[in-house]
């Protein structure tokens, strides 16, 4: 019999899933868990890590993942910077670069980067890169030095290229932690892609469920056919009903929930910017309204503020007025949905305790 969900179990089962209460897992786990977190904020993707690791994971911890090499950051997909790990990386690339490099096209086009132009450029960053790390900065001159333009986005879109092809990745920070080192990428191609795609399928539905195929499909940019073939074949994935939509979620999460009654009312979660809360489906109708969600991402542009929580309904946005090192250093919320007195003192008391800075 298919287990039907109210949104407030759904919240729940997802809250569960994406370990926003945190776990006992290292940052390389929940990662690893994860398949890929979202990325293009640097300082935002240490932080989601570090809160759905074990407690008293900091976010110097999450660097000293990076720098061991445990976990990388590229673009293993959509076009989009993720932290990810090396195996979960070049399984990504198998089963999505060739149709990522594909939509660039037009854009390579744009920037007048031919074929030969792309194979220097590759050439000369494995050279370089060979020999040792490079900052953003000094690959670009590298190629500058080689006669290879950078300017007008033609830098950034060589780097992507690079990377999406499985030659190099974000590493290691540099002396400071503000800035990662691209680095050679050593991890062996995927070659069994079935079994890749099966991975990334049970990664997403257990860090993420309950979530529907048209969800999975955005997350990954993969065609539904499939996707839809591959996930009735993993065990451990089961099928349940939120409202009309059918949905994904993971059997060993879903039995240990009691989806009897919703949890305590009035939890108060923070996630930082660019959360997977947020951004791991394509439907986000289920944890923000459309005024919050105009809040978030104000001026629609793409830019993602951190999110206040309330049993997994986002209610506003956060931040603090400065970083950690000032003297004065004050939590300043957007409220956008109502919320009661005691839940206001308890964001307060979130932002208060909050240690991933």
């Amino acid at each position: 019999m298919t287990a039907s969900l109210s949104p407030d179990q759904a919240r729940g089962l997802r809250h569960r899933a994406q370990l926003l209460g945190g776990s006992a897992h290292s940052p390389q786990e929940v990662v690893d868990r994860a398949i890929a977190l979202q990325g293009q904020d640097l300082p935002a993707v240490l932080r989601a890590i570090a809160l759905r690791s074990a407690p008293g994971t900091t976010v110097a911890d999450v660097r000293d993942a990076f720098d061991s090499g445990a976990l990388v950051r590229s673009w293993p997909m959509r076009g989009t910077l993720f932290a990810t790990t090396p195996k979960h990386l070049a399984s990504l690339l198998a089963l999505t670069g060739t149709r990522t490099l594909q939509s660039m096209a037009r854009r390579r086009e744009q920037l007048e980067l031919d074929d030969a132009t792309i194979d220097r450029a590759h050439e000369v960053a494995v050279a370089a890169l060979e020999r040792a790390p490079q900052r953003r900065a000094d690959m670009l001159a590298t190629w500058e030095d080689a006669g290879i333009p950078t300017d007008g986005g033609r830098g950034y879109h060589l780097l992507v290229h690079l990377c999406i092809s499985g030659h190099a990745h974000w590493g290691a920070f540099t002396a400071g932690g503000s800035e990662q080192f691209l680095t050679r990428t050593a991890t062996p191609s995927e070659t069994d892609t079935d079994a890749a795609l099966a991975r990334v399928i049970a990664g997403y539905v257990t860090a993420r469920g309950p979530v529907t195929l048209d969800d999975l499909a955005w997350w990954t940019k993969l065609p539904k056919t499939g996707l839809r073939t591959a996930a009735a074949s993993i065990d451990g994935i089961e099928q349940a009903q939120l409202g009309e939509k059918p949905v994904y979620v993971d059997a060993e999460t879903s039995a240990s929930a009691d989806t009897s009654r919703p949890e305590p009312t009035e939890t108060v979660t923070l996630v930082p910017a660019f959360d997977e809360w947020i951004l791991g489906y394509a439907d986000r109708s289920l944890v923000a309204s459309d005024a919050m969600f105009e809040a978030l991402v104000p001026g629609k542009n793409g830019v993602f503020r951190p999110a206040v929580l309330v049993e997994g309904v986002v209610v506003g946005t956060w931040r603090f007025s400065a970083p950690r090192s000032a003297q004065i250093r004050t939590p300043v919320v957007e409220l956008i949905e109502p919320v009661s007195t005691r839940t206001a003192t308890l964001i307060d008391d979130a932002l208060t305790a909050w240690p991933h800075d």
